[in-house]
């Protein structure tokens, strides 16, 4: 008999680390991922600090064959409604047999260590499938795999409002200024994953409006197929506080 592998959730940004972390364990076989983890503001129903649809979020989680697990946190979002929303989904997997979370995390040693605090006791065991990968061999990887995504948001303290709409591809990486991280991730930009090794399909996303708030710069993509996508929803732009 082939003995039972571990149930485990992604914790989904809709962004590149997420999925190519996803990829990395579906390859090794160690778990059986079951679900995706995704924060959605309840007011613009975006997910949180990507600003990236609903329904983009949910296209991308049937090319990948996952169900959804949204958790809806108000926007703004206090810290302590943003955690009891969470520990209620923690809680919940449990009661679902669910005994890891996957993550994407790269080298910010602060959000591991603040994942671990919050899942320690829980049940939930978390798995950092990319930690501490050299970015820029990094990004080249995903790259290389087949991986699609466009940045979805910029923070205008490191990059110009024109790189929010831009492909990661290798061209984007040869145009960073120097400093920024190639994976961006101390913050500088944010990704929207279309296709990939992951998915079963190319999500058919185009770009849309691009505009300025709160010191980021964000671009709107939407499902080119969506024929409910309205100008005036377009140019709402949102972003959360909390990590995905």
């Amino acid at each position: 008999m082939i003995p039972s592998r571990p149930k485990a959730l992604i914790s989904w940004s809709s962004g590149k680390d997420s999925a190519f972390a996803l990829h990395e364990v579906r390859q090794s076989g160690e778990f059986d991922v079951v679900g995706a983890l995704t924060t959605v503001t309840e007011t613009f129903e975006r997910v949180s600090i990507h600003g990236v649809r609903r329904e983009i979020l949910l296209a991308q989680l049937d090319a990948a064959g996952l169900p959804p697990r949204i958790v809806p946190i108000p926007y703004p979002c206090p810290n302590v409604v943003y955690e009891a929303r969470m520990g209620d989904a923690v809680a919940q997997a449990v009661r679902d047999g669910i005994t890891h979370i996957i993550f994407g995390d790269l080298y910010l040693a602060d959000i591991r260590a603040y994942r671990e605090a919050k899942l320690a006791g829980t049940g939930i065991t978390p798995v950092f499938p990319l930690w501490q990968r050299p970015t820029l061999p990094l990004a080249h990887a995903m790259i290389a795999s087949g991986l699609e995504a466009w940045l979805a948001t910029v923070d205008l303290k490191h990059l110009p409002a024109e790189f929010a709409g831009r492909k990661f591809d290798l061209s984007l990486l040869a145009d960073l200024p120097e400093g920024i991280d190639p994976c961006g991730e101390n913050g500088e930009f944010h990704t929207c994953v279309v296709a990939g090794p992951i998915f079963s399909r190319r999500l058919p996303v185009a770009t849309g409006e691009r505009v300025e708030r709160d010191g980021y710069a964000y671009c709107d993509l939407v499902l080119e197929q969506n024929p409910s996508s309205r100008p005036s929803e377009r140019s709402e732009r949102r972003a959360g506080t909390h990590p995905p």
